[in-house]
């Protein structure tokens, strides 16, 4: 997760019907206000310019009828391993059909699969951190459960593959967006950016006898994503704008912090920079 990012998909506002508002359905989806797609345009715009800038090839997930405001955050439904693409089985419902079009897309990029979550078993990789290439922690929550993990387990323990379940937090309930990855980011090898608070503590120690160093959040800010950045590789990181007290956190341990606004694009729908990057190639 923390390897030089090389090829990445995404999903933009138009693409994901943002621009239609008899599709929006925002305040279901959990959305705190009606979105603007001008501005969410522009900002999302602005990622995909810090990630070409980084070096990174960006390919678009197309247009679909059957994908909802939910589509930007491609990180959650589909997981790149070193072995092929697994597509998830999300837990909120109108985020299931992306599976398949992520499945499709990869496909046709030449992506092998390697294998695809089904019910009972409920998964999203916004719960899913890859300590290293054999070891994959996967937060056990509303949007991730026991059955998903399992499913998880069998296709990748043939592959030496390690899956350690972590709990999560009640938090705000199972109307929130609360994945493991909304609680931390690896940074790069030995360090992550946590909101401590909120970590089950199996999870701290776990991190800590594996010898990570944690940066803590700014608690103004975890309302703000400030947990969620995305590692660019080799010290690199990309991260909201909005989050300055701990972006100023994350520059004083010697990293460099690129940013870009995200008012409309992440703050408004709660997801943030990883949640708006599916990795597919990291060096």
């Amino acid at each position: 997760m923390v390897g030089q990012l090389m090829r990445v998909m995404v999903c933009s506002p138009r693409s994901a019907g943002w621009e239609q508002s008899s599709r929006a359905g925002w305040r279901d989806l959990g959305f705190h206000h009606e979105p603007d797609f001008a501005i969410a345009q522009k900002q999302h715009e602005g990622l995909c310019h810090q990630l070409e800038a980084a070096g990174a090839e960006v390919v678009h997930l197309p247009t679909a009828s059957d994908l909802s405001l939910d589509a930007v955050y491609t990180h959650d439904p589909s997981l790149a391993t070193d072995y092929g693409l697994i597509a998830m089985h999300p837990g909120k419902p109108n985020r299931v059909p992306e599976a398949r079009r992520h499945r499709e897309f990869c496909q046709g990029l030449g992506i092998p699969i390697l294998g695809e979550i089904k019910p009972p078993g409920k998964t999203e990789a916004g719960d899913m951190v890859w300590m290293d290439s054999k070891t994959l922690l996967v937060g056990n929550g509303y949007r991730t459960n026991s059955a998903g993990i399992e499913q998880m387990r069998a296709l990748l323990a043939p592959h030496g593959v390690e899956v350690i379940s972590a709990p999560l937090p009640y938090g705000p309930g199972p109307s929130a967006c609360l994945h493991l990855m909304s609680l931390i980011s690896l940074l790069d090898d030995e360090t992550a950016v946590v909101d401590l608070a909120w970590l089950a503590v199996e999870t701290v120690e776990l991190l800590r006898a594996r010898g990570y160093e944690f940066i803590e959040i700014d608690p103004s800010e975890r309302d703000t994503l400030a947990c969620n950045v995305l590692s660019l590789g080799r010290k690199r990181l990309l991260a909201l704008e909005e989050n300055s007290k701990t972006n100023q956190k994350l520059r004083q341990a010697g990293f460099d912090v690129r940013t870009f606004a995200g008012s409309e694009l992440c703050i408004n729908g709660s997801g943030g920079p990883t949640c708006l990057t599916r990795p597919l190639l990291r060096g």
